[in-house]
């Protein structure tokens, strides 16, 4: 029996985010409140009876075996599990998944059930928590490939949230202690002797999951990759990150029936004299223990830069959140204009 402060965070968490898009069946689920909500979760997607709705949360969802297909999910936490309830169109997006994902219910294709697919992971398969730069986005590992998943909130909120009500589920579990530690001091801790390069911080929980937090390198390394990008960099010691957000951007197609756009996720990075779009790999690292090679593609590819002082205009929508930004820079073919007034112009 959840207590009706319980109830009422539930109901207000239970919102689908407006700018995507949504199966019928993921839309009722979205449409329910209070007890009707609970119910619904006891009759249809808990696995143990006793077990409680601690918390529900809407983001888009990466899975390590499809790593170019995000879907929406409605994320509910339990005291026993995680669970993710998936659009069924998911099924279908990619002919790979077909090991991935037992499809059974062939014979409801035509009828006028819309289904969902629920993705189980048992917090007692949990093992380790890695939190993104600036809390955009997290990863949950589990012992296996199949069990590990980037939820993409692009929300600092969303993710600090179920990171606390995760750490509050987790200390419910009874687990075996792990042997008293040695007492270390901090260099042993937290850095290698040999290289004297600190790790990502580490919080080991009760339940001996691990939470991994990204540390102040991972924007030394990110700074170096886009000095990388930038052309005639003369001053790499000051250049900063001023920004770092996972966003859309938003492909318009005209001449359609209907004018439509499509959203292609990517991270925006602003520094202090570029605008990079970058295609991240949200899910592949840092590398789970069990692989045994590195990913095919690089962690950040650079999608498209352009320098801030070619930047003619910005362009604001007057919709509430999530804003639409629309940067217009100057169409040049040589960015360098200055160095075209050197040359002869007016001689033979």
């Amino acid at each position: 029996y959840p207590s009706e402060f319980l109830m009422q965070k539930i109901t207000e968490d239970n919102q689908i985010p407006v700018h995507l898009h949504v199966s019928v069946s993921l839309q009722y689920v979205a449409g329910l409140k209070g007890r009707a909500l609970v119910e619904f979760f006891h009759s249809n997607i808990a696995e143990v009876e006793n077990e409680e709705l601690r918390h529900l949360m809407w983001s888009s969802v990466l899975f390590y075996k499809t790593p170019n297909v995000e879907v929406m999910s409605c994320v509910l936490l339990s005291t026993k599990a995680i669970y993710f309830l998936l659009d069924d169109s998911f099924i279908h997006a990619d002919e790979h998944q077909s090991d991935f994902w037992n499809k059974e219910n062939s014979d409801c294709e035509n009828s006028s059930f819309h289904l969902s697919c629920c993705f189980v992971l048992k917090l007692n398969d949990l093992q380790s928590v890695n939190v993104g730069l600036f809390d955009q986005y997290f990863r949950i590992t589990g012992h296996s490939a199949d069990h590990i998943v980037t939820c993409l909130t692009r929300d600092s909120y969303n993710t600090h949230t179920f990171i606390q009500q995760l750490m509050a589920v987790l200390s419910l579990l009874a687990r075996t202690p792990s042997p008293e530690p040695v007492d270390k001091d901090f260099y042993s801790e937290f850095g290698s002797k040999n290289t004297g390069k600190m790790e990502n911080y580490e919080l080991i929980h009760s339940s001996r999951v691990k939470f991994i937090y990204p540390n102040e390198e991972e924007i030394g390394d990110l700074a170096f990759l886009v000095a990388e990008k930038m052309d005639g960099l003369t001053n790499l010691p000051s250049l900063n990150i001023l920004l770092y957000v996972l966003a859309f951007q938003v492909n318009h197609f005209e001449g359609s029936a209907q004018n439509t756009s499509s959203l292609q996720p990517k991270t925006l990075i602003l520094t202090s004299s570029d605008l990079f779009l970058f295609d991240e790999d949200y899910i592949s690292y840092p590398l789970p223990d069990f692989a045994k090679e590195p990913p095919k593609r690089d962690k950040y590819q650079l999608a498209d830069g352009r320098r801030i002082r070619d930047l003619d205009r910005v362009l604001m929508g007057y919709q509430t959140y999530p804003q639409a930004l629309t940067f217009v820079f100057d169409d040049v073919q040589n960015q360098d204009l200055m160095q075209n007034l050197t040359l002869d112009h007016f001689g033979e």
